[in-house]
């Protein structure tokens, strides 16, 4: 590690894409609507929910940048309490 900050061209993104999932919190009355909106976004599904209001959500992107978005926007939708990463990896068949 030199401590340089690298030009972008000098970054390589790895093949393949980026598969991720999010335990999102809402209101338990909530639940409903907000699997519906998430589910209305790009390469996003879920997995799993409880009735006390959490969600697990699959992602499946293209990019970093693109799982970063997609959190960021899952974070940001009406009555969620929290979405928190909670795996993340490169899918190097894509």
């Amino acid at each position: 590690m030199t401590g340089r900050l690298l030009s972008a061209d000098a970054v390589v993104a790895p093949p393949g894409g980026e598969i991720a999932s999010i335990l999102v919190q809402t209101r338990p009355e909530r639940l409903t609507a907000v699997a519906t909106e998430i589910e209305a976004l790009p390469d996003c599904e879920i997995f799993d929910r409880d009735p006390r209001g959490k969600l697990v959500v699959v992602v499946d992107a293209a990019d970093a940048g693109s799982l970063g978005s997609t959190l960021n926007t899952i974070a940001a939708l009406p009555g969620i309490y929290s979405a928190s990463l909670v795996f993340h990896a490169i899918d190097a068949d894509a």
